[in-house]
C-alpha cells in the first residue's frame, strides 16, 4: 500500500523560505509522477508543481522562479523548495503520486506566510 507523508510546513515571514518534504512508502516511487498541490481557504485545490519519473518539471505561473520541486529516488522523497514566500502562498500543501490509474494523496501540511 502506498502512503504519502508530508512535513516541513509552518509559519514563515514574507520573503522567507521553507522546504516541504513528502516521504513515500512502497516500491513505485521512482516510476511515478510526483506533484505538489495547494488549497488556500475558500479556494479550489491547485497544482503547484510536478516532476516526472524522468525529472521533467512543470510549475504554476504564480510560483515560477520562486519554488523548485526535486526528488530523491534513493530516499523515496519529493521536495518543494519555496523561496521569496508571499502571504498569498498561505495554504495547505498536498503531496500527490500518480502512476497509471493509481493516484494517492497525502494529508497535507499547512504553510502560513505572515508577519
Amino acid at each position: 500500500q502506498v502512503q504519502l507523508v508530508e512535513s516541513g510546513g509552518g509559519l514563515v515571514q514574507p520573503g522567507g523560505s521553507l522546504r516541504l518534504s513528502c516521504a513515500v512508502s512502497g516500491t513505485i516511487f521512482s516510476i511515478s509522477t510526483m506533484a505538489w498541490y495547494r488549497q488556500a481557504p475558500g479556494k479550489e485545490r491547485e497544482l503547484v508543481a510536478h516532476i516526472t519519473s524522468t525529472y521533467n518539471t512543470n510549475y504554476a505561473d504564480s510560483v515560477k522562479g520562486r519554488f523548485t520541486i526535486s526528488r530523491d529516488n534513493a530516499k523515496n522523497t519529493v521536495y518543494l523548495h519555496m523561496n521569496s514566500l508571499k502571504p498569498e502562498d498561505t495554504a495547505v500543501y498536498y503531496c500527490n503520486l500518480r502512476r497509471g490509474n493509481l493516484e494517492v494523496w497525502g494529508r497535507g501540511t499547512l504553510v502560513t506566510v505572515s508577519s
